[in-house]
């Protein structure tokens, strides 16, 4: 599923990953189901789409890119428009897995994360971390020749390092700059939020673990085989399902009974000080659990940064003291308007939980906005010279 105008969901059906690759897009409007546009590597009539044979993964990612409040798909190394049209192809080929998200708050935009098969096609970056926007490789890990690198996982797991930490089946421990950590590496299936601190833990069959990042271990939190759970897919390890269902922003999981009877579903129990708005209000990551059982499982991610550091918008009614970051949003939450503060002039943009733009504008310094919106779960976009800031706001 994906909202290709911004406001409609289109239902994309995708096939074909090693050589030819085909993407069509349906809606259903009125009782009808009408075709909205194909893409297909061997149109005649798009020679430019033969660069995108062989692009595509055993899974994708459903995410607005270029921040026009429509949705693109990330398939694999290349990434299709809203319009049926390629933005990209990287050309280092096929993956089984692959990862989308604000992974680097430093960078403006969204980043994907995926390994490869074949080394002749990725050449220097088995692993790559690239902008999810124009494909731009930003770093390769761990070099060449390095054979299929079959697994890869990207979370903020390490709380010394800015963003998201990603690994992979060939190499260590990586930060979102490039920076090798550690040669040791957690788990490569699924991320989780769990506990209650902002980093991610590991979900990998039916365990949960938690990276020690000062003797590069994990530590088990929870075996949720000693209460019959059992995983899916053999050797990929996959629970039903992973989400934010019940609203506190951690995750639970869903697994099978091993007698194939029942279903089990496993919350936290453990507290947090931190109070975030539902995980399911965010599109990107509502769209990933509509996505996340589609061929390699792979886990949700948001489409804004969530991790160890952060910024989080002040819950007080009164004005921060100090602006954090590019901007920042206050009071929050608020029954009438909220301003948005930043040491720059400023472009916004605010998405419902739709991802639809509903406000948009430009201010100095600072501009009293919302007062016009329902009550809601909204995200705020904030463009400054220094990049651009995603700010979560609930009006009550």
């Amino acid at each position: 599923m994906a909202y290709l105008d911004g406001v409609n969901p289109s239902l994309v059906m995708c096939r074909g990953y090693y050589t030819r690759a085909v993407l069509v897009a349906w809606d259903f409007k009125n009782g009808q189901l009408t075709q909205r546009w194909t893409f297909d590597t061997e149109d005649p009539s798009a020679p430019g789409n033969k660069a995108y044979r062989g692009q595509g993964n055993h899974n994708l990612s459903v995410a607005d890119i270029d921040a026009d409040g429509k949705d693109e798909i990330v398939y694999g190394s290349c990434a299709i428009d809203d319009n049926g049209k390629g933005i990209y192809s990287t050309g280092r080929g096929h993956g089984d897995a692959l990862h989308v998200s604000d992974m680097d708050p430093d960078r403006p935009g969204l980043e994907a994360y995926s390994p490869h098969e074949d080394q002749k096609a990725y050449g220097s970056a088995p692993a790559d971390f690239r902008d999810a926007r124009t494909g731009q490789l930003i770093w390769g890990w761990p070099g060449p020749n390095q054979g299929d690198v079959g697994r890869g996982l990207a979370a903020d797991i390490d709380p010394r390092y800015k963003g998201f930490e990603a690994w992979a089946s060939r190499g260590g421990l990586v930060s979102a700059k490039g920076e090798q950590i550690t040669t040791s590496r957690p788990s490569i299936n699924f991320a989780i939020w769990w506990d209650g601190d902002l980093s991610r833990e590991l979900l990998d069959g039916t365990s949960i673990d938690k990276w020690n990042y000062e003797t590069s271990k994990s530590e088990r939190m929870l075996s949720a085989s000693t209460f019959g759970a059992a995983q899916n897919n053999t050797t990929k390890a996959n629970p039903g399902l992973s989400a934010d269902l019940f609203g506190d922003w951690r995750e639970e999981v869903i697994w099978r009974n091993a007698n194939d009877e029942e279903l089990l579903i496993f919350t936290t129990t453990i507290p947090t000080q931190y109070r975030l708005t539902t995980l399911m209000h965010d599109p990107q990551y509502r769209l990933s659990i509509a996505w996340q059982n589609v061929a390699y499982n792979q886990p949700p991610h948001t489409s804004f940064y969530l991790g160890s550091d952060m910024d989080i918008a002040s819950a007080s009614p009164a004005a921060p003291n100090k602006v954090k970051g590019k901007a920042t949003v206050y009071p929050n939450p608020t029954t009438n308007s909220f301003r948005i503060a930043s040491k720059h002039d400023f472009t916004y943009e605010v998405y419902n939980g739709f991802g639809q733009v509903v406000e948009q504008g430009e201010g100095k310094h600072g501009k009293e906005v919302g007062s016009s919106l329902q009550a809601g779960m909204y995200v705020v976009k904030v463009h400054t010279t220094e990049g651009v800031e995603s700010l979560q706001v609930s009006k009550e």
